[in-house]
């Protein structure tokens, strides 16, 4: 039988198991694994940093339910894409990043690049290990891609030695393995299925919370089966946010304090009591709320706040067994009652404060008229990925999403720099949708220079600066006479000229009047574009009841 090498080996085995995309920056060791992926037919994009390489590769992983992979070089390349890993391990997404490591004959003696990388990756991932022989390539990537599908998804890492790489080995020595199946979908306990809707029909005022569990379980038809014949109030997690459609009558997403604070009883669809979900507890949280819970995580019940009932499994699995009991006996939520008209006097109230910033044509503008105009233009399906405080807390209330897997943004580990990867990912697996990245200006200069990669592979992705001078904003200038603030930048700095460079489109916005021409034309062009906002340096959010429990 022939030779076969290690690299071809690696790409063989990741296509055989689902594997399409690898997102990374090519050195020694690991510049044969790239070209052996192409041969293989996996999609391989060249990026410019290791850190956004690794967060685009869980990005396909959270929007096709297998990892993208990452493919970095050793020692300094590896430890860049940790930040990749812990993201992907914090929301719960799989990746798989496969390191170059200094060659198994050179180990212990002061390699190039050498360092415990495996050690390093241990704590983000859920399997982590080194390749430690040419015919066991086969077995490690089956393992690598079944870890970070089955169970509770995450990251995996994979360390492979530079003459394993180029190493050959007899063809029928190392088989390949069969296709890791799709993950099980699991089900819930009959009785705690009975449990729920028993304990549902007693609350007076019940609060269907929805996560992007439910989003990455591709429940989206039967969540909304469950809420319209129950008829429940939802409310939407950020990454949730089109499991239900943010128009539907049944969102309370405009009156998210409001419910949070006041529900007597909630049930999580996919979603944790994290700092997202301000813990459960008081004052965010109702001190005597009773919890449904429903998660794919044993582990996971019961944190912060402790849960009457636990639905353990897969969220399209369980839905569909509360839907089925809901079919043998139906129930709804009473169609007049004094939760669902507070619930309206909240929402009617919130608009009417945020109304006049809508209209607002000062200048420099404000986040909400500059956000509303961007909202006009997008399709329903477009994908957004948005990061940056101001810019993405706002964004979430005024941007809608309407399809599961259409928003992607800084997640449970509040990420900056994620926002221009997630983008060239989601534009990558959906080259037929419109993908706009609405970033701050602090976001964007985190990776900034992966608009090179969306002009090199021609992804007509628009990315939005919403430019303040700064980190929640800087000054209109800089004093000569002392040092610069530690959150202000150069001001009015022209972000779109970055793209220019590269061949794509840039544009610059100062005024009211040319924001409607200057998005028509960039979120309608077939070509990547930068369109760089300038907005009020002192621009901020509305008043808030509650701010963020993050300390």
């Amino acid at each position: 039988m022939p030779d076969v090498d290690g690299a071809t080996l690696i790409a063989r085995s990741l296509k055989q198991h689902g594997v399409e995309y690898m997102f990374g920056i090519v050195g020694v060791p690991v510049v044969p694994i790239a070209f052996a992926a192409q041969r293989e037919g996996i999609k391989y994009i060249g990026m410019r940093h290791e850190q956004s390489a690794s967060y685009a590769a869980q990005a396909v992983g959270y929007l096709t339910g297998r990892p993208g992979a990452c493919l970095v070089v050793s020692g300094p390349g590896m430890t860049n894409a940790i930040s990749g890993l812990a993201n992907a391990w914090s929301n719960n997404w799989p990746m798989i990043l496969i390191g170059g490591a200094s060659d198994l004959s050179q180990d212990g003696m002061g390699a190039f690049q050498d360092a415990p990388q495996v050690e390093a990756a241990r704590p983000f991932t859920k399997y982590a290990i080194e390749v430690n022989k040419i015919e066991k390539i086969p077995y490690f990537v089956e393992q690598a891609v079944r870890q970070s599908i089955y169970g509770r998804p995450g990251a995996v890492y994979l360390d492979v030695p530079g003459d394993i790489i180029t190493g050959k080995c007899d063809d029928a020595n190392a088989p390949q393995r069969p296709r890791v199946p799709e993950p099980p979908r699991t089900f819930a306990d009959p009785a705690s299925i009975e449990a729920a809707l028993a304990a549902l029909k007693t609350a007076e005022k019940p609060l269907v919370i929805v996560g992007k569990g439910a989003a990455y379980a591709n429940a989206s038809d039967e969540v909304r089966e469950f809420i319209e014949s129950t008829q429940l109030p939802f409310l939407a997690s950020p990454m949730g946010k089109g499991v239900m459609p943010d128009d539907h009558p049944l969102s309370v997403g405009a009156a998210r304090s409001f419910v949070l604070q006041n529900a007597d009883l909630v049930l999580l669809m996919g979603a944790r009591l994290n700092w997202i979900m301000h813990f459960g507890l008081p004052p965010r949280f109702n001190p005597d709320v009773r919890v449904l819970q429903m998660d794919i995580s044993a582990e996971e019940i019961g944190t912060n706040v402790s849960t009457e009932v636990a639905l353990v499994g897969d969220a399209k699995a369980i839905t569909s067994q509360l839907n089925d009991a809901l079919k043998q006996n139906p129930w709804q939520f009473a169609a007049e009652n004094t939760w669902r008209t507070g619930i309206e006097k909240k929402i009617e109230a919130n608009q009417a404060q945020t109304a006049p910033q809508f209209e607002d044509d000062s200048v420099p503008m404000n986040y909400y008229r500059v956000l509303k105009e961007i909202r006009d233009f997008l399709p329903r399906d477009t994908i957004i990925a948005s990061e940056g405080a101001n810019t993405m807390d706002i964004g979430r209330t005024v941007l809608p999403n309407y399809l599961p897997k259409h928003r992607l943004d800084a997640g449970s580990f509040g990420t900056m720099g994620v926002g221009l990867a997630f983008a060239i990912a989601a534009q990558v697996v959906h080259p037929d949708k419109r993908v706009v990245a609405v970033e701050g200006d602090s976001a964007f200069g985190f990776s900034g220079m992966e608009v090179e990669v969306a002009c090199r592979y021609n992804l007509p992705i628009t990315f939005i600066v919403l430019n303040n001078n700064g980190i929640s904003g800087g000054l209109p200038k800089l004093d000569p006479d002392r040092p610069p603030l530690p959150m202000q930048y150069v001001p009015e700095s022209r972000y779109e000229k970055v793209i220019e460079a590269f061949g794509g489109d840039g544009y610059f916005v100062e005024t009211p009047d040319q924001l409607k021409p200057t998005l028509e034309k960039a979120l309608n062009s077939n070509r990547p574009n930068v369109v760089n906002i300038m907005i009020n340096a002192q621009a901020q959010r509305k008043q808030q009841e509650f701010g963020w429990l993050t300390r």
